[in-house]
């Protein structure tokens, strides 16, 4: 079956249901038990720490795999042309743990373009007081080549409920029925010169092509609301090698480009689809990355993506109507961002003994009365022959079944990676909130109340 619309009746009934009274307004917490929180009462003090040059290679603290900012991948395929571009700039970066015990950490990039020796922007995270008087933790990142992001410091439990609430957002999208607001273009600054993914495409290097002549990224910003990737320490990179690391994830991606035209928007209060012209590209992916197929057009490095919407459940390779009108990216509902920060938006993810599970709450767009609603939608760790990519913590989770050689082709070469996901392996959760890639997306947002339960057993 191509894609299934037989729970989408169910779901949305769940839906309203959830929010008929005030009494059980946290059965979702049912079972849980809380055991790290923060509140961001107390000073950030991350933005005073010295930036750290990083040397890159397999020897870099931040190194994370091949596909890294100077993963081998690159250099395989698209060498010498990676090689000497990387060589135009450094990367500056901070780790700092925080929060009780030091269970989060701050993990914040920024590119020196000219090796001036120090980067060009000061992206951080601060904490900021609300119009009510409360506090919570800025993301600033005023420029596409720079990332931060907000993680776990030690991998989760076998067993977790992670959330955190959102209280503004500034990534991107439209205001008051615009891309175009305060001098900016969906969310990029105008006039600041070329931006653009230099150097790290999913097919390496482009030879013989300058920084300006790169792809512009200012028709695509996004956020992670809160994602979970199977790496132990991850840190901002260059936007391909995140693909090969997520399990699951929550994000928004306020897309232009040409390629998005087909893109669409779950209505969560009709349980209709409608294009991404209809909506305001302030969306919310909900989406489950699959193990099994890899998404067409970029190379072998990035999954394929599977949805579930209060509209149905529908794989990103095949198209989300009859019609074939659209494909590609499913948006499960749309944030509102001129109510906050009055309002919030709280997002979660769940991992227990079958699969995953992902809720979004708040006012969204399409929601009606009674107001917000809350969205959560499970899949198992294989669900219908489809795996989740990476879900096993432990060898003893996962027998190979998926396991694969992936080639990845450039102007220069290939690399292979032999085994995927082999028989023998082994990879942790870790939550990511904030923005991962080091060559896109320019923004602010406001983050609170990020809490870690496990099971009350």
């Amino acid at each position: 079956m191509r894609y299934r619309r037989t729970a989408a009746a169910t779901i949305a009934a769940a839906i309203l249901a959830a929010q008929s009274a005030d009494a059980g307004e946290n059965d979702h917490l049912s079972g849980w038990r809380l055991v790290a929180e923060e509140d961001f009462v107390d000073p950030l003090r991350i933005d005073e720490v010295p930036w750290t040059l990083d040397p890159q290679g397999p020897r870099s603290p931040w190194y994370m795999d091949p596909f890294g900012d100077d993963g081998e991948v690159w250099h395989a395929i698209s060498d010498p042309d990676f090689s000497e571009q990387t060589a135009t700039f450094d990367v500056y970066r901070k780790r700092v743990a925080f929060g009780d015990g030091g269970w989060l950490t701050a993990e914040i990039a920024a590119v020196d373009k000219d090796r001036s020796g120090a980067p060009d922007s000061e992206p951080g995270l601060a904490t900021v007081e609300l119009p009510d008087g409360e506090r919570a933790a800025r993301i600033h990142e005023p420029s596409w080549d720079a990332g931060v992001l907000i993680r776990s410091t030690d991998p989760l439990p076998e067993r977790y409920r992670v959330e955190m609430t959102l209280r503004d957002i500034d990534f991107g999208g439209m205001r008051d029925g615009s891309l175009e607001y305060e001098g900016k273009y969906n969310g990029y600054r105008t006039g600041a010169g070329c931006k653009t993914s230099f150097p790290w495409t999913f097919h390496g290097a482009l030879p013989g092509v300058e920084r300006c002549d790169y792809h512009d990224v200012t028709e695509e910003n996004g956020f992670y609301y809160l994602g979970i990737l199977d790496h132990p320490t991850p840190s901002p990179q260059g936007n391909p090698g995140i693909h090969f690391r997520r399990k699951v994830v929550m994000d928004g991606y306020y897309s232009q480009r040409e390629w998005s035209a087909k893109n669409a928007v779950c209505d969560p209060g009709t349980g209709r689809i409608h294009g991404v012209e209809d909506g305001t590209y302030n969306g919310v992916n909900a989406i489950f990355i699959r193990g099994d197929r890899m998404r067409s057009g970029i190379n072998d490095v990035g999954n394929e993506y599977y949805f579930k919407t209060a509209c149905g459940e529908f794989s990103g390779d095949e198209p989300f109507d009859d019609e074939g009108r659209y494909s590609g990216i499913l948006t499960g509902t749309e944030l509102r961002p001129e109510l906050l920060p009055e309002a919030a938006y709280t997002f979660a993810v769940e991992r227990d003994a079958t699969g995953y599970t992902l809720e979004m709450s708040g006012p969204f767009r399409h929601s009606g009365p009674p107001g917000p609603i809350t969205l959560r939608f499970h899949h198992e760790f294989v669900e219908d022959g489809r795996p989740i990519w990476h879900y096993n913590r432990t060898p003893g989770a996962y027998d190979g079944a998926f396991d694969r050689s992936l080639t990845h082709t450039g102007h220069a070469g290939t690399y292979t990676t032999e085994h995927a996901w082999p028989a023998d392996s082994a990879y942790p959760d870790t939550f990511i909130i904030g923005d991962p890639h080091l060559n896109f997306y320019e923004g602010s947002a406001v983050v609170d109340d990020i809490r870690l339960y496990v099971p009350d057993a």
